[in-house]
């Protein structure tokens, strides 16, 4: 039987790749964006509890009531916005589940999306098989700056939606209030949708504030938000994560969503709704990784990499010109090979593979695996 691919271009994505050659290699793995080590013991005897209790059925295709009024109160006192637990929150499975749901009711073929590279590797993939049209703007290191008057220029009546990625994966860049004001100046008196990924809201550092679009009434009426309860709790593997909108944009979403995953396993919501009743449960996750980025950025200063500035996320993006001029896909096999270290190259984050020389690191780590992996760098 023939099958005619709808998406030719697209392989197993980088970070299983470079994980199994981690795998292989026996390197360590400072490549896909997962803590190795455990969360908290509380959270997880709350999930035992739950499950031991019987929560073990679906959960309604919304999400748990509880759950939604969490986010209700977090959203407000972090961002002070209010969204309707029943009409604008969805709990999804995972983070990029909500990213698909969001661009499968809204992209129609022909309809073109706005996405700045480098990218998270799932946008791109999911506007095609809607029959979208994907149109890049190429972001360049160091600084990753947004250039709104190309923005503006890439604006057509066909332009359906911008999808924006704060704080950015790969880059650790975040948005300013200069970026927040371009946004709400080119998308006023349009019907732009905006789908922002913020999966990495609570992980800001340097004293730099978190601009989620849900501050902002003018962004807030036409954006899906995405957030992710794996990296806030440092449970990727649990996929769980959260869509909010508003009641218009919700309703399409849901639509998408219930026939997906229908619902999010049931005790694992339970479980998050208690633990989110306090506050420093969320609140001060920010203080952790701050820690753990200063201390990576300190080890990586021992080696020849160039370091580039990383104000959110778990990353840490490096420059290797004083190093080598090889591409950086060569450079990162043989790091593995040869040093014992798995990172990813950056050029995977473009659909032209625009290579800059740009590395990135996964700093969420135990202290001794990133020390493990600095010491084999010190080498390079």
């Amino acid at each position: 039987m023939n099958i005619e691919s709808k998406l030719p271009e697209v392989g197993t994505t980088i970070f299983t790749v470079m994980s199994q050659l981690a795998t292989q290699y026996k390197a360590v793995n400072l490549s896909q964006g997962f803590p190795d080590y455990e969360c908290s013991k509380e959270l997880m005897s709350l999930v035992e509890h739950y499950m031991k209790a019987g929560f073990n059925q679906y959960a309604p295709m919304a999400g748990l009531m509880s759950l939604r009024e969490r986010i209700v109160e977090k959203q407000e006192k972090l961002h002070h916005t209010i969204y309707n637990p029943e009409t604008e929150i969805t709990i999804t499975a995972g983070g990029t589940q909500a990213l698909f749901a969001s661009i499968a009711c809204i992209i129609r073929p022909d309809d073109e999306v706005i996405i700045f590279e480098p990218s998270y590797d799932s946008y791109a993939p999911a506007v095609k098989l809607f029959g979208g049209i994907v149109r890049p703007i190429e972001l360049n290191a160091p600084d990753y700056n947004i250039n709104w008057d190309e923005v503006k220029k890439m604006i057509n009546a066909k332009t359906r939606m911008i999808i924006l990625n704060n704080p950015n994966n790969p880059t650790g860049r975040v948005l300013e209030e200069n970026d927040i004001k371009s946004l709400i100046e080119l998308t006023r008196n349009s019907n732009i949708i905006i789908l922002s990924d913020e999966v990495y809201e609570h992980l800001i550092y340097d004293g730099k504030k978190h601009l989620s679009l849900s501050r902002f009434p003018e962004l807030k009426a036409r954006s899906f938000i995405i957030a992710s309860f794996g990296k806030l709790l440092h449970a990727t593997g649990w996929k769980v994560g959260y869509c909010l909108a508003p009641e218009n944009l919700m309703k399409e979403f849901r639509k998408a969503h219930q026939f997906e995953v229908f619902s999010v396993n049931s005790f694992i919501q339970h479980a998050i709704a208690d633990f989110l009743q306090n506050e420093a449960n969320y609140l001060e996750i920010s203080n952790l990784f701050q820690e753990k980025k200063d201390f990576f950025h300190n080890l990586m200063s021992q080696t020849r990499f160039d370091l580039l500035t990383c104000h959110g996320s778990y990353f840490q993006t490096v420059q290797y010109k004083r190093i080598s001029d090889e591409k950086d896909t060569e450079l990162t096999m043989r790091l593995i090979k040869e040093f014992g270290v798995a990172c990813i190259p950056v050029s995977a984050f473009y659909s032209k593979g625009t290579d800059q020389h740009v590395l990135r690191f996964c700093f969420a780590k135990k202290n001794e695996t990133l020390e493990k992996a600095v010491n084999c760098l010190i080498k390079v």
